[in-house]
């Protein structure tokens, strides 16, 4: 990753001083988890707000989903998850 030479560290390297491995594989699974979402309604050619009328989720809550403004509850992401003909999958960690 590149350095910025005006803070003096890379990206990398910051988060792995500010945060904990734990803390860094959960965002990154909150993020695939949310792109996944994202690429699926748009694959399907839905918008958020028909999305919205298939999953009784409000739109307005979509879009801070899919923007990373809000971590949506495990509820939301089922009802998202549904009409876009997805499920959600326990795997083990690769």
């Amino acid at each position: 990753m590149n350095r910025n030479s005006s803070v003096g560290h890379s990206w990398d390297e910051a988060r792995s001083e500010l945060f904990t491995p734990e803390e860094i594989a959960e965002s990154n699974l909150r993020v695939a988890l949310i792109g996944e979402i994202t690429k699926a309604r748009q694959e399907k050619g839905i918008t958020q707000r028909q999305l919205e009328e298939l999953s009784g989720v409000k739109q307005p809550i979509i879009a801070r989903m899919e923007n990373g403004t809000s971590t949506p509850n495990l509820n939301t992401i089922l009802k998202v998850l549904a009409p876009l003909g997805k499920t959600l999958y326990i795997g083990d960690i690769k």
